[in-house]
């Protein structure tokens, strides 16, 4: 699996939107400026996760986008799904968007065997982490990085 950009924004624009979850909604200029995704492309992306009951907006001179849901209840794994489609690398080994490969014999597929583990493990991973787990390692990340304070007396 391989996250487009449009997929990237996505989660960007949520892990913004769930460490505001408890305050007021955050405009669309707040999220491009912060995490530099280009507004108009933010919008089509923001609208798209309306559309799957991820967020809402409020019209508006105060308007802007809120989660619809807690943070903890936002699995990636959904995010993932609405905005790219498969999580499988390939087709044929899709839960939710099987399609037959071209190889002669799916069983015997040595190929689809092992990019069925690789679904099954991106599926193992993303299917467990919410906006919620990713808006605490993304603090966690900010206070490791943060480096000791520099004081001169």
């Amino acid at each position: 699996m391989k996250l487009s950009l449009r997929g990237e924004y996505a989660l960007r624009a949520l892990l913004v939107l769930g460490l505001n979850y408890k305050q007021a909604v955050v405009p669309i200029r707040t999220i491009s400026r912060q995490q530099n995704i280009p507004k108009r492309f933010l919008e089509q992306i923001l609208n798209d996760l309306k559309s799957a009951g991820v967020v809402q907006s409020k019209r508006g001179v105060a308007g802007g986008y809120q989660l619809a849901l807690p943070p903890e209840d936002i699995s990636l794994a959904t995010v993932i799904r609405h905005i790219e489609g498969a999580l499988a690398p390939v087709s044929c080994v899709s839960g939710r968007f099987y399609e037959k490969c071209s190889c002669p014999n799916e069983a015997r597929c040595a190929i689809r065997s092992v990019m069925k583990e690789v679904r099954d493990a991106v599926v193992n991973i993303v299917e467990k982490r919410t906006v919620a787990d990713l808006c605490a390692r993304g603090r966690r990340l900010e206070e490791m990085h943060a480096g000791p304070l520099d004081f001169v007396i």
